[in-house]
């Protein structure tokens, strides 16, 4: 028999693992309204299948206290588990312990993580609540952050990476969420900055709370760095785990079919969308009577609301939706739409989600601010997500798809393998008003009153889907009543679709 004081100095390393910061800071983590580490974990993983691994590593750095202020697992937990009975791995960053802040330890931890997720080809959840790189380590502390950022690199579009911010992330620490799939951030105690408020009022003279710089409201609106934002960690954690669900392994791998729950509403699409084009509506309510029933997941719902993202399922099936936004400025593109648009679309392509997009679509955004902000290169993007993925694109134009922004939203030529057309569909290069304005401007000049029969003349003539379907850029012109039946069809006759492209190291996408 093995001597009891091995199993003693076991018990003992165990113990001092799991007490974190000890109980002073545990309470003081739930007076801030925040979960621990543990806590977290418990919720994100199916009961009973987590494994820790690296429990009890150490930092091996003694300088300026370090010595007095090591704890077993140096302020990070990590390990794997299954998430609705699928493989996950995932970090927690623990607050108690030193301020979360990350160490050579700490970073080590993370890394070897990365390293075993990418070879087991799963999903990697971090969670962020950290004081950032500790200041007693120096540079091995930056040079952690590197071994992360590079891992988050290499695994990027081979399996999905999900940032959780549940305290602060600040400075280079932001970095490693951008570079993920996804963020998701809890209302009121999660925030993320570059510099912070105290630097910059010393700096610039700026006051501002840590909240109003980078607050969960901030960047769920403003600056379109998360995706998802909640009030509580439970909550959150609950919805990271929501997501998974629709998400494969890898991109080897299909996402997982749910139990088919279709519900066909294309009845109530003529009641939805007004066929007079200067009536709005909201898209969303088109979606839900395509995607199966409750099954739609809205993607940065606060920011560039002219577009509307999200992950659905059709026939038990993951598909991405891509849709103009009628109820908000009318639909056109801007920059950040297009680069809320352009990033899902490649979201999709890596992982293998079908597209489905929904055309109404006036313009890109005219004026000054969107020339001097670039919407020459953030449209370029676009552009340029869509002309690039390889998974199956179906297109439905409901009303307006005009000059580039028709373009630019998935049409034949940028490769959509099928497009489709309400009866009510109009594909011009503009608009009847302006094209009459300009084609006969000097007849118009001459007899004012001849303006509105010339710009009824055109509407009859072009603003209609029937001369794009006489030359192939509309597969077929259906009934409303058909949409979902039609999109549905296709998606499963594309199920088998094999594309390839000619070789190159990667594309130079207009950043």
């Amino acid at each position: 028999m093995w001597e009891k004081s091995v199993f003693e100095r076991l018990e003992a390393k165990r113990e001092a693992a799991l007490a974190g910061g000890g109980p002073g800071r545990i309470q003081k983590q739930h007076s801030a309204g925040k979960l621990t580490a543990r806590e977290r974990l418990e919720i994100l993983f199916d009961p009973g299948t987590f494994t820790e691994i690296g429990g009890l590593v150490e930092s091996r750095i003694s300088d300026l206290g370090m010595d007095q202020k090591k704890v077993p697992g140096d302020g990070v937990i990590t390990g794997y588990g299954r998430v609705n009975g699928r493989l996950v791995f995932a970090s927690s960053e623990d607050f108690t312990v030193i301020g979360g802040t990350l160490g050579e330890a700490h970073a080590l931890k993370i890394c070897r993580l990365q390293d075993m997720a990418l070879d087991a080809g799963a999903p990697i959840v971090l969670i962020n609540d950290s004081g950032g790189a500790r200041i007693e380590e120096g540079l091995n502390s930056l040079n952690g952050y590197s071994g992360i950022f590079l891992r988050n690199t290499r695994a990027s579009g081979v399996i999905p990476q999900i940032a959780v911010i549940m305290g602060p992330c600040a400075g280079g620490a932001c970095y490693s969420p951008a570079i993920c799939d996804f963020i998701f951030m809890v209302k009121d105690t999660s925030y993320m900055f570059i510099t912070g408020p105290q630097v910059l009022k010393t700096v610039t003279g700026e006051s501002i709370t840590s909240d109003q710089l980078g607050g969960a409201q901030v960047h769920s609106s403003k600056s379109g760095v998360s995706h998802f934002t909640y009030d509580s960690d439970r909550l959150c954690l609950e919805g990271v785990r929501n997501l998974l669900g629709y998400l494969p392994q890898n991109n080897r791998e299909s996402a997982p079919a749910a139990k088919p729950l279709p519900v066909d509403h294309s009845g109530r699409l003529q009641k939805i969308v007004p066929q007079n084009p200067r009536k709005a509506y909201d898209v969303r309510e088109v979606i839900e009577t395509m995607a199966d029933r409750g099954s739609f997941l809205e993607i940065q719902r606060e920011w560039a609301q002219n577009a509307v993202i999200g992950l659905a399922r059709m026939d038990g099936q993951t598909v991405g939706f891509v849709a103009n936004q009628p109820a908000y400025m009318g639909g056109s593109l801007d920059y950040h739409a297009s680069d809320k648009m352009a990033r899902f679309i490649r979201l999709c392509d890596c992982f293998g989600i079908p597209l489905v997009v929904l055309v109404d679509v006036p313009a890109f955004l005219p004026g000054v601010v969107q020339e001097h902000g670039g919407i020459i290169r953030h449209g370029a993007k676009l552009l340029y997500a869509f002309s690039e993925a390889t998974v199956p694109k179906v297109s439905l134009i409901m009303r307006k798809a005009y000059g580039g922004a028709y373009i630019a939203m998935n049409s034949k030529q940028m490769g959509a393998d099928l497009v489709f057309a309400w009866p009510i569909a109009e594909l011009a290069v503009m608009g009847a008003e302006g094209a009459v304005s300009i084609v006969w401007r000097r007849e118009i000049k001459a007899d004012p009153v001849r303006k509105e029969e010339l710009v009824q003349a055109y509407t009859d003539q072009f603003l209609n889907p029937y001369p794009a379907a006489e030359r192939g850029y509309v597969d077929e012109v259906i009934d409303p009543a058909d949409t979902r039946k039609r999109i549905a069809g296709a998606l499963e006759m594309l199920k088998g679709k094999k594309q390839s492209s000619p070789w190159k190291k990667h594309g130079n996408i207009p950043l």
